[in-house]
């Protein structure tokens, strides 16, 4: 009885905190408001900054500004033409460059708070890579993957109860739980099949957003080429959760004509 009522309650859960990916239009789970993840999105972020070291290169640092701001704007006008402007109504995009050689990451919080390494920008090469990367990066946000890991993880691990009350309750481990929903400082292996999905989604969705924000989306193959490149045995944090590469590079090829209805140099 105890596990029939419990299968009911999930199911019930499921039906009535269901959101849409913009484009995809996959439903997803959604227990959490957009306007609490954004304001624990923006501390988690904060504590991130005073805990890590910025960039004191000005030209790398600008490079990374202006195409983040680039790629933001058009995420906004996509959502606007998508219905869905709502969902970022309480962004504020913050895009900063961490200094950290040896990692080749990225990420985007809620609210539009964005962090680059600068391990990555060799890899990058130009803009057009910069863009490949934050485009993906501010697809997941639009895309709300973090706010749908975090109502996963809310479920199994703190019993799917209200955001509010767990920081209320366990604050520690809810942030602990933003920091690894988001990918940031965690190791990976949980909610990995959801999140292979979220990669595949990411691309599609950066792949137009680069595009309308004048970058060349066919740069991403040969991004994504030199990215597993650099695999070998313990693969860059930013592929860890992805697709097979033989796959990724199928399925952009296949998403390409319809990123270049967008793009004008």
């Amino acid at each position: 009885m105890l596990r029939r009522f419990v299968a009911v309650l999930m199911a019930t859960v499921l039906l009535v905190s269901c959101a849409k990916v913009p484009l995809t239009g996959r439903k997803q789970l959604s227990l959490v408001s957009q306007s609490e993840m954004v304001a624990l999105g923006a501390e988690s972020y904060q504590q991130f900054l005073d805990e890590s070291e910025l960039s004191q290169d000005v030209q790398e640092t600008q490079m990374v500004q202006e195409v983040g701001e680039k790629i933001a704007l058009s995420a906004e006008k996509f959502m606007r033409e998508n219905g869905m402007e709502k969902e970022l109504e309480y962004y504020q995009w913050e895009f900063h460059l961490i200094e950290a050689d040896t990692i080749i990451n990225a990420f985007c919080m809620p609210g539009g708070k964005v962090g680059v390494y600068s391990g990555l920008l060799p890899v990058a090469q130009d803009k057009n890579g910069l863009a490949v990367v934050v485009g993906h990066e501010v697809a997941h946000a639009i895309a709300n993957h973090g706010g749908e890991r975090m109502s996963q993880l809310l479920l199994a691990q703190l019993g799917g109860i209200a955001l509010s009350k767990a920081m209320k309750e366990k604050p520690e481990k809810t942030k602990q739980l933003v920091f690894l929903a988001y990918g940031i400082g965690a190791n990976v292996g949980v909610l990995l099949p959801y999140s292979r999905r979220h990669e595949s989604e990411a691309d599609r969705i950066g792949l137009i957003l680069m595009a309308r924000a004048g970058y060349d989306p066919r740069e991403a193959i040969p991004f994504w080429q030199r990215m597993n490149q650099l695999g070998g045995a313990r693969p860059p944090e930013f592929l860890s959760t992805h697709p097979e590469p033989g796959r990724r590079m199928e399925d952009l090829r296949d998403q390409l004509p319809e990123a270049m209805k967008y793009y004008q140099p």
